[in-house]
């Protein structure tokens, strides 16, 4: 499901032929991307249209992949001009903006996050390592004869003697989703891989056997309203939902986070990388749009503010782990200056 903040419509006019990068005639920054980074992007968009002479940007929640998707079909007014993410981009989205004429981007690191693994705040607290996790959601598990087999699994007892005797049944974020990517790259693949056969697979193979779900009711796609997936754990206590930290720190009263692999999802276990789920969030700016749709410039440049993304900015607050000093310097000075990403970082 999309949010969006503002309701104003923007106007996509036709680009002039003599000018065929540049976006014109349109009045309003226009943002796409992220749920886990919407409500971070959203102060900063209702900030910036109290404070400042621009209108209020246009934002709409879309996932991160399909936020990247549409922010790398080109440029002009009928394109957005920045994207949310909670993964960094893929090469494979580098070159597609690069053959559409995309091409130069800045890349802007904001702070980081956790992705819980919750349930409701009634029932016994979970405590999983990324091994039992996979073996609960993985589509095909190995069967302990060097075979992979349909899961077997119906409940967390079946996995591990001192789990509950009870059904599996976890509701997670969509492939288009940036916290489907990060999960499944921290969780996932790091759950699978404590079994030989699979570490000697191929890359691909790899992936493929890490990165598939079961079909058969244990795992449920929620979408991308998180807010949908608290009111499933509430109404049931068997469930599990996994999202970003930030909505299960605003959701406290009603859900508590699992530990996964002996640590909790805490500001200093996060910010200090000893969550085992722990991730990046960022944004990505068109710079063939910087200059002509006003307010670009200024929008980042609020974004970047310590009183911002700082240790007492106003998105901690909201959920936001800050980046250490030097770091956030870093990353303000490439926003502001509006460097752009290398693609042969990417591409090689």
């Amino acid at each position: 499901m999309k949010h969006t903040l503002s309701v104003a419509a923007v106007a996509a006019v036709a680009v002039a032929g003599a000018q065929p990068a540049a976006a014109q005639a349109r009045d309003q920054i226009q943002i796409v991307g992220s749920s886990t980074v919407f409500p971070f992007a959203s102060a900063v968009v209702e900030k910036f249209g109290r404070t400042t002479e621009f209108n209020t940007p246009v934002i709409e929640s879309t996932g991160s992949g399909g936020g990247l998707q549409l922010f790398c079909k080109g440029v002009g007014a009928q394109h957005p001009d920045i994207t949310n993410a909670s993964r960094r981009i893929k090469p494979s989205e580098v070159k597609k903006c690069m053959d559409n004429g995309v091409k130069k981007i800045t890349e802007v690191k904001i702070g980081s996050d956790g992705i819980v693994f919750a349930n409701h705040v009634d029932a016994p607290q979970a405590d999983l390592t990324t091994k039992q996790i996979w073996l609960a959601l993985a589509k095909k598990v190995p069967n302990g004869e060097g075979e992979l087999v349909e899961n077997p699994n119906e409940t967390w007892s079946d996995i591990d003697s001192d789990l509950p005797d009870q059904k599996i049944e976890v509701m997670g974020p969509p492939p288009t989703s940036g916290t489907r990517d990060a999960w499944n790259e921290l969780a996932m693949l790091d759950g699978c891989k404590h079994f030989d056969m699979i570490k000697s697979m191929s890359e691909s193979k790899r992936h493929e056997v890490c990165f598939s779900y079961r079909a058969d009711g244990a795992w449920i796609e929620a979408g991308e309203n998180d807010n949908l997936i608290v009111q499933k754990l509430v109404s049931n206590k068997n469930r599990f939902g996994i999202f970003g930290f930030s909505f299960y720190d605003t959701n406290r009263n009603k859900i508590q986070a699992a530990s996964i692999n002996g640590a909790m999802p805490t500001v200093d276990n996060i910010s200090e990388e000893k969550y085992p789920v722990s991730r990046s969030l960022w944004f990505y700016v068109k710079n063939a749009h910087v200059g002509v749709i006003p307010g670009i410039e200024e929008y980042v440049n609020l974004f970047m503010q310590d009183s911002s993304i700082g240790p007492n900015g106003f998105l901690i607050e909201k959920g936001l782990i800050p980046l250490p000093e030097s770091k956030r310097e870093k990353w303000a000075e490439k926003a502001t200056s509006f460097e752009p990403l290398n693609p042969e970082d990417w591409l090689g």
